[in-house]
Order: C-alpha cells, then sequence, then structure tokens
C-alpha cells in the first residue's frame, strides 16, 4: 500500500465524523427554527385563554436565548409579551410585559412584571370613581390637571386641580401640587377653606383602588404621565399561572 493511500485512508473516519457533526448541526438548527416558529403561538394561545382575551387578540410573544436548552431544562428563561392594543379592566390601552423563570409544563412564574399605557381618555374613565370633579382631563408630564364643578350654595363653580399620579400598596393615587377656582389660581389651602369639607376632600390625596377592575394576581405597582400618555406599572403573582382564583377580579375594601 502506497504513502498516498494509507493517507487517504486515515482520512476517511475524520471526514465520516465531519459529516456527522454538521448533520447534528443542521438538526439543531432546524429544531431551534421549529421550536421557535411553535413555541410563541403555544405560549399565545395559553394566555389568551387564560386571561379571557378575543381569540383574534393581537399578542406579540419573544422568548429570549437559544430555546432548546431552556425546553430540555423545562423552563424559559425569560418571556416577553407585547400587544398594542388589549383591554383589561374595562380599560383600553398598549400593554408590555415580561415574565421570568417560565414553566413549559406548567407551574409559578418566577416573575411578571410590565406596564399598560393608556390616553387621556382611558384614564378619565379609571379616574371616574375618584371625588374629582372631572368633566375633562389634561395630561402635562409629570401631571394631570382635571377641571370641573362643585355646588357652592346652589351654584355650580369651575374648580381645576393639577395632581401627581402615583401609586401605593395597589391603590392609584393623585396628590394635588395647585388648583384654580373659578379660572383663578388659589393656594390649595385657601381652597379648602372656601369650600368647606367638599374643599378638604378634593385638596387631599385621591386613593383610589381598582383592584376590582384587575385580576386578584395583578397589582398595580405604579402611575406616570410620560408625554401625552398615562404608564401604569403592574407586577404579578407568580401563582397567577396556577392559582384559578387569581385569574379572578380583586376586591376593594370599604
Amino acid at each position: 500500500m502506497t504513502a498516498t493511500a494509507r493517507t487517504a485512508r486515515r482520512r476517511r473516519p475524520w471526514i465520516a465524523l465531519v459529516v456527522v457533526l454538521a448533520v447534528v448541526a443542521a438538526l439543531v438548527v432546524a429544531a431551534e427554527v421549529a421550536a421557535r416558529a411553535i413555541v410563541p403561538g403555544i405560549v399565545r394561545s395559553i394566555v389568551i385563554e387564560q386571561l379571557d382575551l378575543p381569540a383574534d387578540q393581537q399578542l406579540d410573544v419573544e422568548v429570549s436565548g437559544i430555546l432548546l436548552p431552556q425546553l430540555i431544562a423545562g423552563r424559559l428563561d425569560q418571556l416577553h409579551l407585547a400587544s398594542g392594543k388589549v383591554t383589561l379592566g374595562g380599560v383600553t390601552g398598549s400593554a408590555d410585559v415580561t415574565a421570568t423563570d417560565v414553566p413549559v409544563s406548567g407551574g409559578e412564574l418566577g416573575s411578571a412584571s410590565g406596564t399598560v399605557s393608556i390616553d387621556q381618555a382611558q384614564l378619565q374613565a379609571l379616574l371616574a370613581g375618584s371625588e374629582l370633579p372631572i368633566d375633562e382631563i389634561a395630561l402635562d408630564e409629570p401631571n394631570v390637571t382635571v377641571t370641573g364643578s362643585v355646588d357652592v350654595l346652589g351654584r355650580a363653580v369651575p374648580v381645576g386641580l393639577t395632581a401627581t399620579p402615583g401609586a401605593d400598596a395597589g391603590e392609584l393615587l393623585l396628590t394635588p401640587v395647585s388648583a384654580s377656582l373659578a379660572g383663578n389660581e388659589i393656594d390649595l389651602q385657601r381652597l379648602g377653606s372656601l369650600l368647606g369639607a367638599a374643599g378638604a376632600r378634593l385638596t387631599d390625596t385621591q386613593r383610589l383602588c381598582i383592584a376590582d377592575r384587575l385580576p386578584a394576581g395583578i397589582t398595580l405597582t405604579g402611575l406616570r404621565v410620560d408625554g401625552e400618555r398615562a404608564v401604569i406599572d403592574i407586577a404579578a403573582d407568580g401563582r397567577i399561572a396556577v392559582d384559578p382564583a387569581l385569574l379572578e377580579n380583586g376586591t376593594c375594601s370599604g
């Protein structure tokens, strides 16, 4: 056997190994592509069903990182959900939520939080349960200005309040920072003294519970004005994925 033949014979196992590795790599890539095509659709269907959203709800799903190892481990590191228009608790806006440590075959989430962005009209609907006289509302970052009227000795007097939005213990907050009466700026304390008990209520920080409009497993953690929209920060209890009671609307005490 010539030296050339012996060299060629020695190379054959390596060539075969390279071919096998190339085939395996191609199969892995194909499996990853297939998983990325299938998993988002499955997640979308589950979320829509659990939150009782319309079947045609627009919902984008994105899984971070390489998917196959996560599927083998049984947990997704990070799952991102986004919708340009979704309705929760009677309020419609765009939503952006990120969940971490998501079990593939069911179980508690590691964490889940996100934002819901709404316009002026939707914020006005959200504030309908407050004691503020709201005929109109305007957003002027970082504050919210509401205008309406109060009854003084049988006469409707125009009142305006500018307040900074926020959240505490799951409740929506509006903290007044300035006021107007009949179109004239007025000190908050003076407004309270002029309008008596009604004025005092207006100038106090407004606390509004909206837990009865949201699934019990979702908590309001923040509210701020960003440009011409109000941004609501939310957080979800990881047990919402396994406890049906947390998908039911919460309650407001008092």
